[in-house]
């Protein structure tokens, strides 16, 4: 039987006309083979084909006009992986060949992503490393780390400039996405400084708190024009707590101080548009100049598993940044966005390998798009994941074996067990939800492990899955990615990213 999916969802809770991209797209595997039946000479001519191209890599040496960072949450080199063969064999490719237009990427290097004061941190201290180039305590949003978690009153005077800050002094349009709530800590890094991530309304704030809530930040940005596209999840931060929901009728605003953020944001922006579902984000023109404001859920945004359910409808994450670089790019400055993948960590945290798996090869397909209508002489293209998590890729599947499959199998097809007698799956997790207390676990091999709420077993019991501490990718392209190479540490994305863009 599958584990409750509620566990999952109680947890997930916490330009002008496009220019002809200079890119080459993912290879897939040469149709006229079977997976795993590549001989030798094949491999000997893939290998050289590849060395063919390093030879021929010409580093691009300009300064760029425009940045796009996308970020998935919680991805990790194994969910990097996983999400590869996920991704192949779902096109009905062979999963380990199958290459991702973020490993068509000709630039990468490895990133620590420890924050101030923790070993593993949180999404907050490494969004605030990634947009402003300082570590700070995990938590905390754009601000010092003299600071101190939830104390209001240490964090006059420790505002953090942020990198979205800096380029819009410089004339240069802003965006930011996220499928997960504008307000949580990924996006509100880079236009909110807060001494907690929590304090996404007022609601959240503690009494007699002089701070300023998260998403209060977000309309009184006092920087320039502020941002120009701003889309996610999240309305009910923005909405007093006596205000329906408009797609929801149970459900009201968070708001205490009975503002409407979005009637504020709408008269301080009167030629602008406000989205909320499908059919209005549908009716935008790429072309007008006027700010966008989207928010698709009171909360986060629906898993893209679960995407088509809405019953207003969301756009995919490949819609919005196909908008965004479209809008953005009639800037004549150029611009900057972040785009996040939000819901990977969450689908991570709950144990469902699937919808994080989901997620990853929607991100991935947002990147497509994005090499599809970007000229990399004039733009910087970064991928990277704010931390990791415990998810592993255990036990030795034969080739071509399903990614949500059992971990080892005979020749003759029945699973290999463990010493308990059970058989196990290739994916899996340190910690989390799928572990049992005072009871033996169950034998996924009278399961179906590769249903969409299939909660993965994991080795320690915890109520959420945990970030893991080793170090993620960041891949490059465009302006001097060549850049990116080595081992870096968090912070540096943002002062490499700087040096490119010239601020």
């Amino acid at each position: 039987m599958n584990r409750p999916l509620a566990t999952l969802l109680c947890l997930a809770a916490l330009w002008s006309a496009p220019v002809l991209a200079q890119h080459n797209a993912p290879k897939e595997a040469a149709p006229d083979k079977e997976r795993g039946e590549q001989t030798a000479a094949d491999y000997t001519a893939q290998g050289q084909a590849q060395l063919q191209e390093r030879l021929a890599m010409q580093a691009r040496t300009g300064k760029a006009k425009n940045l796009i960072i996308f970020i998935g949450d919680g991805m990790g080199v194994s969910t990097l992986t996983a999400g590869r063969i996920w991704q192949g064999q779902k096109a009905g490719r062979d999963g380990e060949m199958n290459e991702t237009a973020i490993d068509a990427l000709p630039y990468s290097a490895m990133v620590k992503t420890y924050s101030h004061d923790f070993q593993v941190a949180d999404s907050a201290a490494t969004a605030t490393a990634l947009v402003t180039g300082t570590k700070t305590r995990s938590g905390m949003l754009s601000v010092a780390p003299a600071a101190l978690r939830g104390k209001c009153e240490t964090a006059a005077g420790r505002d953090v400039p942020t990198l979205f800050e800096q380029a819009e002094s410089a004339g240069k349009a802003l965006g930011v996405i996220s499928t997960a709530r504008i307000t949580h800590a990924t996006p509100a890094s880079t236009y909110a400084h807060s001494v907690d991530r929590n304090w996404e309304s007022d609601s959240e704030l503690p009494a007699g708190a002089a701070c300023r809530d998260i998403a209060r930040q977000l309309v009184e940005w006092p920087h320039a024009k502020g941002l120009k596209l701003v889309l996610g999840g999240g309305r009910a931060a923005f909405m007093p707590a006596t205000q329906s929901d408009p797609e929801y009728a149970d459900k009201k605003g968070a708001r205490k101080d009975g503002r409407d953020l979005v009637a504020e944001w709408k008269k301080k922006n009167p030629k602008g548009r406000y989205v909320w579902n499908a059919s209005q984000f549908a009716a935008l023109n790429p072309a007008d100049s006027a700010p966008v404001f989207g928010l698709f859920e009171p909360s986060h945004m629906q898993f893209e598993a679960d995407r088509s359910k809405d019953k207003a409808g969301e756009p995919s994450l490949a819609e919005m940044v196909e908008l965004a670089v479209k809008k953005l790019g009639t800037s004549d400055q150029g611009f900057v966005l972040m785009v996040e993948g939000g819901r990977i960590d969450h689908a991570h945290h709950g144990g469902n390998a699937h919808r994080a798996l989901d997620d990853t090869v929607a991100l991935d397909a947002a990147i497509a798009k994005a090499l599809e209508l970007v000229n990399l002489d004039e733009t910087l293209i970064l991928v990277t994941a704010d931390h990791s998590h415990v998810f592993t890729i255990a036990g030795y599947p034969p080739r071509g074996n399903s990614i949500f499959g059992l971990a080892s199998i005979t020749e003759d097809g029945e699973p290999i067990t463990a010493k308990d007698g059970k058989a196990y799956t290739t994916l899996g997790y340190a910690n989390g939800p799928g572990a049992k207390v005072n009871e033996q676990r169950a034998d996924p091999a009278q399961e179906d492990t590769a249903a969409l709420n299939y909660l993965q077993q994991s080795l320690v019991p915890t109520s959420g899955e945990t970030h893991g501490g080793e170090d993620v990718v960041v891949k490059a392209a465009g302006p001097q990615a060549h850049l990116f190479h080595g081992t870096i540490e968090q912070h540096s994305i943002y002062h490499i990213a700087k040096h490119i863009l010239g601020l």
